[in-house]
């Protein structure tokens, strides 16, 4: 401690800080797929239901029906928008409290239904303005988990792009946890962990490194079930091919557990044992 404050974090050495960068610049390439590219081409008869049923719309958040070969799904997903009109309306993918409640619209349409549900992440972090956190926007994301941990079908995520903080965490806690090869998710983002470890904002590759951001790593840590690979140099080189690299990996995992049937029970028991995985983890690679 030096006058009371905690010293800056050491910083990792230059080579693995840009091959941590490089990892997080190929997951938010401007051409990578985002959800609805890639709800297009895994799912099939796609139907969008709008609003969460009390005035509102946001559009960073899509939900709707849709079918995985022949099984109906409900589908949620982040949506960050192509051009620059759409990257408006959509607020760069980051959801306001309206996007976590049509979020939570879906989970009890599904769970009526009895329709497994499949959510698309790729979300920098949920809107953080004055007006959101005046709409309850912390209270919305409570209750959108807490949707997620009682829904009472099999669920399926995957991470496709960026999973920031709460806002990725509100349609992530799936009985499975698919995640692309060079997608990630973090606490925060490496500029706001550069700014906290290194008292420098400028220093994003350093914390990329220091938050080992690698997508196996999610698996070593038990957060996530499998990495689906990309084609080669990432999967803005090739939609299509991405495509048909996640789709037979998501009827899988899904048809194991419509098989296995729904058990909410368990779902919650596996994010409470997370904790626990992830210290035996780091213990055992510090050793």
């Amino acid at each position: 401690m030096t006058g009371g404050r905690p010293r800056p974090a050491a910083a990792p050495d230059a080579a693995a800080a840009k091959a941590a960068w490089d990892h997080i610049e190929v997951s938010r390439h401007p051409d990578r797929p985002y959800a609805l590219d890639l709800i297009e081409r895994c799912l099939s008869d796609f139907t969008e239901l709008h609003g969460d049923r009390q005035g509102g719309d946001d559009a960073a958040i899509v939900i709707g029906l849709a079918r995985l070969g022949d099984r109906p799904v409900g589908v949620v997903a982040n949506q960050k928008g192509r051009t620059l009109e759409e990257r408006g309306r959509r607020n760069f993918g980051m959801a306001h409290p309206e996007g976590y409640r049509k979020a939570q619209r879906l989970f009890r349409l599904a769970g009526r239904l009895r329709l497994p549900v499949i959510s698309f992440i790729d979300i920098p972090g949920a809107y953080p303005g004055v007006a959101a956190e005046e709409r309850g926007q912390a209270w919305a994301i409570a209750q959108t988990i807490e949707a997620q941990l009682t829904l009472p079908t099999p669920y399926v995520a995957v991470v496709i792009g960026e999973g920031g903080s709460g806002g990725a965490l509100a349609t992530l806690l799936a009985d499975a946890v698919l995640v692309l090869e060079h997608a990630f998710l973090t606490v925060a983002s490496p500029e706001t962990a550069a700014a906290i470890l290194f008292r420098d904002a400028g220093r994003k590759q350093h914390a990329a490194a220091a938050l080992c951001l690698e997508a196996e790593n999610l698996v070593r840590w038990g957060i996530a079930d499998e990495v689906v690979p990309e084609p080669p140099g990432g999967a803005h080189t090739d939609w299509d091919a991405t495509a048909e690299l996640l789709r037979p990996r998501l009827e899988a995992h899904l048809t194991r557990l419509v098989a296995a049937g729904a058990d909410a029970a368990a779902r919650r028991e596996r994010y409470r044992r997370i904790d626990g995985l992830a210290d035996a983890a780091t213990r055992s690679a510090q050793a």
